[in-house]
């Protein structure tokens, strides 16, 4: 079998029908698709049931709600496909991906690909333009488009197609109970890579809407983009072989979004708090490139920033 498709569900009624329509009616035949029920309490359960007894390619794996991370691992576990393709419930693909999928691949570790996002008031952006068909590692994909701005963000898994062998060869799931996992996964699946293939077809449909994982504002989230910052850094700082000025900008600015406004009023006066989240060693680490150190310069004569400028410089010579 040439293609797993995994697709996470929870609660989402309201667009199911259009995703799964999307992947049943694709003019290539060699594909499973594998739903992941992830404890949805909404009507999701009864239109996956009514799609798998007419569609045999569908399977259904229900488990208790653990978050994306968690139902992503689940279907890569149980996934048949050569490659896995990554796709959210209340997202679409175009009508030819696989077929273009499948004449393009040629055993790489990943197949990267163009998407678009779609909003809620029915408005489509164009695709991302820049994005040349190329053969390259992971990590010079990594550094080329990175940092390149766009509007459907390079981090996001589903822009990539995964060799399933490489992915358990190098043990890379999804890091569960986290927001913004995909920060965390893509650029150590990225490092791993070593034939990575690139091509400029627009494939993936993003929905943005109210009420999704990435528009949800919480404490937590914050707790998760440092945890993030902090687990990457433990694992690039100590490799000597590569270039890593790109991956230490992103982890920098993981750090910087601490001392956004809308974040302030996390921490408030406790400094503790603050220190105790961030790892101040790999922060000054990966804060010596020149953006990040003008970042902090120029936030020295903002008067909302401030203090936030001064308790950062006061602790990091407090911890070294």
């Amino acid at each position: 079998m040439k293609f797993s498709i995994i697709i996470p569900i929870y609660n989402v009624e309201q667009y199911l029908k259009a995703c799964l329509d999307a992947v049943v009616t694709q003019n290539y035949s060699d594909f499973e698709v594998i739903c992941i029920n992830d404890g949805s309490t909404d009507g999701s359960s009864s239109i996956l049931e009514k799609y798998a007894a007419k569609y045999s390619i569908i399977r259904i794996i229900n488990q208790e709600n653990k978050g994306l991370s968690a139902a992503r691992n689940a279907g890569i576990l149980v996934a048949k496909g050569e490659y896995i393709f990554f796709l959210d419930s209340d997202d679409w693909i175009e009508p030819d991906t696989l077929k273009i999928l499948a004449e393009k691949q040629n055993g790489e570790d990943l197949l990267c690909f163009n998407g678009r996002r779609h909003f809620e008031d029915g408005t489509t952006e164009a695709p991302d333009v820049g994005i040349e068909e190329a053969k390259l590692t992971g990590w010079e994909y990594y550094n080329r488009y990175a940092l390149t701005t766009r509007k459907f963000h390079f981090v996001c898994t589903v822009l990539r197609l995964y060799r399933r062998e490489y992915l358990l060869q190098h043990n890379l799931f999804f890091k569960e109970g986290i927001y913004h996992e995909d920060n965390l996964f893509t650029p150590l699946a990225c490092y791993y890579a070593q034939r990575v293939k690139i091509i400029p077809d627009c494939l993936y449909m993003y929905r943005i809407r109210k009420g999704s994982i990435t528009q949800e504002i919480k404490v937590k989230r914050l707790f998760d983009i440092i945890f993030i910052a902090n687990s990457l850094s433990e694992f690039f700082i100590p490799k000597e072989h590569i270039d890593k000025q790109i991956i230490y900008r992103e982890i920098a600015g993981s750090y910087f979004r601490g001392f956004m406004p809308n974040e302030i009023k996390i921490f408030g006066n406790n400094d503790t708090r603050l220190k105790k989240l961030i790892n101040w060693k790999y922060y000054r680490t990966v804060s010596v490139y020149p953006r990040h150190k003008r970042i902090f310069k120029l936030l020295s004569f903002h008067p909302v920033f401030f203090r936030i400028y001064l308790l950062l410089e006061k602790m990091i010579k407090r911890n070294f």
